[in-house]
């Protein structure tokens, strides 16, 4: 996220604030710029009596308040860090008396995940005239793929557009479990190399060829065999590839391929379906291999096959025969 990098350059060129509020709903950003606050602020010898680190759920506005208030010994600044700062919700709004009057020496940080402030309240108001709001918000899966090649590519590595396909199919938009598997794969990548489908099924244990990914593909260019092959694959891996995330899937793309049916103008596409223009071309294939009557049939088919595999209508079916149900009833 450009805001996040901004920040990170300000405070390398020395425009440092005395307070940083980092909220919202995507922790991954939050915890990135807290740490490097926590790595790069202070030298080694500064941070012993210098830096500290305090949890939510451990301490009150009060206490932050005392510690705040302190100077720095044998330092220009002291950095206090709150973690899990969401816990002081209740109280968070008596910080305000504290952001009227900074002590410039202190440079208080907060972690604020899964919440944002009230902007009508003063306490929004004075943190983001003296200091620093940051608002880190989930990215739509749609963009997880972007953020992957871009994230990789700051690295000096290149990943094809499966194998990043393979990591949002299998781990959404949780931009702190990619980051991980990122670091575990370019620990093993020389740099400069390509990560590949082959190399994530080696290191992260996702099939390259059985998948939601590949199963969507199959299905939406009507290759029988290959997606009856990958619901026999997932019946006999159930825990690996639960039918609620395989139907979830489904769902939402015969929903994009009506859409796509929809469309005025087929350019608006990646537009209106919020897919990456080069994924256009699977729709498009899936809109000629299935009319929007067919289309409507089918989403009401996967709702069935939904509601029986929370025991609704259907007793001990297994996971593996709904799927292959379903599949009958796409391509009857």
């Amino acid at each position: 996220m450009e805001e996040a990098k901004r920040i990170i350059n300000d405070i390398k060129k020395g425009s440092i604030k005395p307070i940083y509020f980092f909220t919202g709903d995507e922790p991954y950003y939050i915890d990135f710029l807290s740490n490097f606050i926590e790595k790069n602020l202070l030298t080694e010898d500064e941070k012993a009596f210098n830096q500290m680190v305090l949890y939510g759920q451990d301490v009150t506005i009060n206490d932050i308040v005392s510690n705040a208030k302190r100077y720095p010994m044998m330092a220009e600044r002291q950095v206090i860090i709150i973690k899990e700062a969401q816990e002081l919700a209740k109280t968070i709004e008596n910080l305000e008396s504290y952001v009227e009057n900074l002590q410039p020496t202190t440079v208080l940080v907060l972690n604020y995940k899964y919440k944002n402030l009230d902007k009508r309240k003063k306490l929004y108001k004075a943190i983001k005239e003296k200091g620093v709001i940051f608002e880190s918000k989930k990215l739509y899966e749609n963009k997880v793929g972007a953020w992957i090649q871009k994230t990789l590519a700051n690295n000096g590595h290149g990943i094809s557009l499966k194998a990043a396909s393979m990591l949002v199919e299998f781990l959404g938009n949780d931009l702190s479990k990619i980051s991980k598997e990122l670091e575990k794969l370019t620990q093993i990548v020389k740099q400069g190399q390509e990560i590949t489908p082959e190399l994530i099924e080696e290191n992260i244990g996702i099939s390259k060829d059985f998948n939601n990914f590949e199963l969507q593909k199959a299905i939406g260019s009507k290759d029988i065999k290959k997606s009856f092959a990958i619901a026999n694959y997932f019946a006999q891996n159930p825990k690996s590839n639960p039918l609620v995330v395989t139907v979830g899937n489904l769902y939402r793309f015969f929903s994009l391929v009506l859409k796509y049916h929809a469309l005025k103008s087929k350019s608006d596409a990646p537009k209106v379906l919020g897919v990456a223009p080069f994924f256009v071309k699977e729709y498009e294939l899936a809109a000629r291999n299935y009319p929007m009557k067919k289309i409507s049939a089918v989403i009401a088919k996967i709702r069935e096959i939904d509601m029986k595999s929370k025991g609704v209508g259907a007793a001990n079916i297994s996971d593996g025969e709904l799927l292959r149900e379903l599949l009958v009833a796409i391509y009857d």
